[in-house]
C-alpha cells in the first residue's frame, strides 16, 4: 500500500510517507494515518500477491504463492463502504503476513499513530483487531492505535478491546450539532460507570474516544474541500464539549483548521485546568446528587456566523422527517427515482407525500478546467437543487451515522468532475452513485430524542484539589445545586464539610470564597460551569 504520489510528491520512488514523516517530526509533532479495515477490493480484483517482510520477496506457503484473492473475505465487507474494502482471513498464514507487511510498512515510514477504521462498533472485527496489537507490540518503536467507528458501543464490547488498543471510539462521528454533544453524556457515564477510563492497554492505558472537538473553522461531513466556516456550537456548547471531554479523559482531537486558528478556539484548546485535569485527574465520575430548578426560558445565544459558502445538505434531503441516505443497491427501497416531465431526478415512491427532487446538470461545465467528459461518465449527471446551481450532490465516501445517530451519507458541494458526483438513473428506478456504488434512497426517520436535564461530574486533582463540573441539558437557564455532604459521601476520607473548601469557577475565573452547605449556581442553556474547591 502506497500514497497517491499525484497529492504526496515525496512519496515517489517507493518512499511512502518518511518524508511526510520527517518533515512532521522536525517540527515536534507526532505523525498519525488513517488506515480501513482488512483488505481493498482493488487489490482483492487484481489479485496482487502478498508480500512476506520476513523474506523480503512474494508469500509462499504449501508449495504455492498466495494472492489477495486467497485471503480477502468478500463476505465480510466494510459496512460502510462494502464496495471499498473487506476483512482479511487471519486463519491463514498469507492473511497475516499481509497485516504485519502493512504495519511493519507504517513502522518504516515513522508513524506514530494509526486509526483503524470500519472494526470497531457495529463493524466489530474482533479477530483484525486482536492481530493487528499483536504485530504493533513486536515493533521496536511505539505506535498508537485507534479504533473506529464508535456506533452502538457498549462497556461490554469495550472490555474485549480496551487491552488491545490505547484508544477507542464509543459514538458515531460528532459533529458541530447540540445533538451530537448531548448524545456523549451517556455513554461517557457508561463508560466511567464501567471503570474502562484509563485501564490497562497496548503497551500503556487505554481510553474510551468521544471523537473530535468540531471548533474553529470546519468543512462539512463528507466533504472532502473546506474549511469553509465556522462551527455552529455557540460558545455556552463549545465549553460544555471542552469541559465533558476533559473530565471524562477523553483524547482531545482537534477538527478544525489549524491554519485559521482563532484566538477564541485557542483559547478553549489550551485553558491550563482543563489540560491539568485531563491530563492528571482521577476518579472521574458523573456525580448524581445534583437537584435543578429551571428559569423561564431564555433565548438560545446567537450562533457565530457562518462565512463564506456553506456546504451542507440543503432541506430538500430532511424534508419533514424524510432523511437521503445511501444503501446497498441489493437491498429492497432503493427503486423510488424516475424522471419528471420537466427533467428532474424525483423520489416519490410514496405518492401522497412531497416529490424530493434534483435538477440534472450537465457535465463539464463544473470546472473551467475540465471541458470533455469522458465515456467513463457517459449517461450520468450531476445533481442540484433550486437557489444552488453552483452545489452538486456529493456521495460522503464515509456513510456513517454522526453522534447524534443522524446520518445523511451525502452533502453537496462545489461541482467538479467527480465520481463522487456522477449519479445514473437506472431504468429500474434506481439512482446509483459512481464512486460509493452505492443507491439512494429517501426514508422516514425519527430521531432519538436529545438527553435534557441537569447533569454533574467529579473528579479528584493531582494536588488534592476536587473538580466538580455542572452541565446544563436543557433549552432553559437551569439553577444546579449540590451539597457539600453529598460529595464528601462519594470522597470519603475527604474534609469536604461547610466552611473547609474555597471555590474558583474555571470559565469565568471567578473566586468563589468559602462555600457552606451547598453550591447552587445558574447555569446557561447547554452551558456548563466548572468548579475547583480546595478543601482545608
Amino acid at each position: 500500500m502506497l500514497p497517491d504520489p499525484a497529492r504526496w510528491p515525496s512519496s515517489r520512488g517507493g518512499k511512502g510517507f518518511a518524508e511526510v514523516a520527517k518533515k512532521v517530526h522536525d517540527m515536534g509533532l507526532k505523525f498519525g494515518i488513517h488506515v480501513m479495515r482488512g483488505i481493498s477490493t482493488q487489490a482483492v480484483n487484481a489479485n496482487t500477491p502478498i508480500f512476506d517482510s520476513d523474506k523480503g520477496g512474494a508469500y509462499e506457503e504449501s508449495g504455492r504463492r498466495w494472492r489477495a484473492g486467497d485471503i480477502g473475505m468478500k463476505e465480510r465487507k466494510c459496512a460502510w463502504m462494502p464496495n471499498g474494502f473487506m476483512s482479511v482471513n487471519l486463519e491463514t498464514g498469507a492473511g497475516k503476513a499481509f497485516v504485519r507487511s502493512l504495519y511493519r510498512q507504517y513502522a518504516e515510514w515513522g508513524v506514530d499513530f494509526v486509526k483503524h477504521d470500519c472494526v470497531f462498533g457495529e463493524d466489530f472485527d474482533l479477530p483484525e483487531i486482536t492481530y493487528v496489537s499483536k504485530v504493533l507490540a513486536e515493533l521496536d518503536r511505539p505506535i498508537l492505535y485507534s479504533l473506529s467507528p464508535g456506533t452502538s458501543v457498549t462497556p461490554a464490547m469495550a472490555k474485549q478491546v480496551s487491552g488491545l488498543a490505547n484508544m477507542y471510539r464509543i459514538t458515531g462521528d460528532d459533529w458541530d450539532n447540540w445533538g451530537d454533544v448531548a448524545s456523549h453524556f451517556n455513554i461517557s457515564r457508561d463508560m466511567a460507570a464501567a471503570e474502562m477510563i484509563g485501564t490497562g492497554g497496548l503497551m500503556g492505558k487505554s481510553w474510551p474516544d468521544l471523537d473530535m472537538l468540531p471548533l474553529g473553522w470546519l468543512t462539512n461531513p463528507g466533504s472532502n474541500e473546506g474549511s469553509h466556516r465556522l462551527s455552529n456550537l455557540s460558545l455556552a456548547e463549545q465549553q460544555t464539549q471542552m469541559t465533558l471531554w476533559s473530565i471524562a479523559k477523553s483524547p482531545l482531537m482537534f477538527g478544525g483548521d489549524m491554519i485559521k486558528l482563532d484566538e477564541k478556539t485557542l483559547e478553549l484548546l489550551t485553558n491550563p485546568a482543563l489540560l491539568e485535569m485531563n491530563l492528571f485527574s482521577s476518579y472521574n465520575m458523573e456525580f448524581p446528587y445534583v437537584s435543578e430548578v429551571s428559569r423561564p426560558k431564555s433565548p438560545r445565544p446567537t450562533d457565530p456566523p457562518t462565512r463564506l459558502i456553506r456546504e451542507t445538505s440543503p432541506d430538500v434531503l430532511a424534508s419533514g422527517k424524510r432523511i437521503f441516505h445511501l444503501q446497498d443497491c441489493t437491498n429492497p427501497g432503493s427503486n423510488g427515482w424516475s424522471e419528471s416531465s420537466d427533467g428532474r431526478v424525483c423520489w416519490n415512491r410514496n405518492g401522497y407525500l412531497k416529490p424530493i427532487c434534483f435538477h440534472k446538470r450537465r457535465l463539464g461545465s463544473a470546472t473551467n478546467e475540465e471541458k470533455l467528459v469522458t465515456e467513463e461518465y457517459d449517461g450520468k449527471h450531476h445533481l442540484t437543487v433550486d437557489g444552488t446551481p453552483e452545489l452538486c450532490l456529493d456521495a460522503a465516501s464515509e456513510k456513517k451515522l454522526t453522534a447524534g445517530h443522524i446520518g445523511q451519507g451525502s452533502v453537496f458541494s462545489r461541482c467538479r468532475l467527480a465520481t463522487n458526483q456522477m449519479w445514473e438513473l437506472a431504468d429500474n428506478g434506481m439512482l446509483v452513485n459512481s464512486y460509493a456504488g452505492l443507491c439512494a434512497t429517501v426514508e422516514t426517520y425519527q430521531a432519538p430524542p436529545i438527553p435534557t436535564g441537569a447533569r454533574s461530574w467529579m473528579a479528584t486533582g493531582r494536588s488534592g484539589e476536587i473538580y466538580l463540573a455542572y452541565f446544563n441539558l436543557n433549552e432553559r437557564k437551569t439553577v444546579i445545586s449540590a451539597k457539600l455532604s453529598d460529595l464528601a459521601g462519594v470522597l470519603r476520607g475527604r474534609n469536604i464539610k461547610a466552611g473547609s473548601c474555597s471555590c474558583r469557577e474555571v470559565w469565568s475565573g471567578r473566586n468563589l470564597g468559602t462555600l457552606r452547605q451547598a453550591l447552587a449556581k445558574a447555569v446557561e442553556p447547554h452551558g456548563c460551569l466548572l468548579f475547583v474547591l480546595k478543601c482545608l
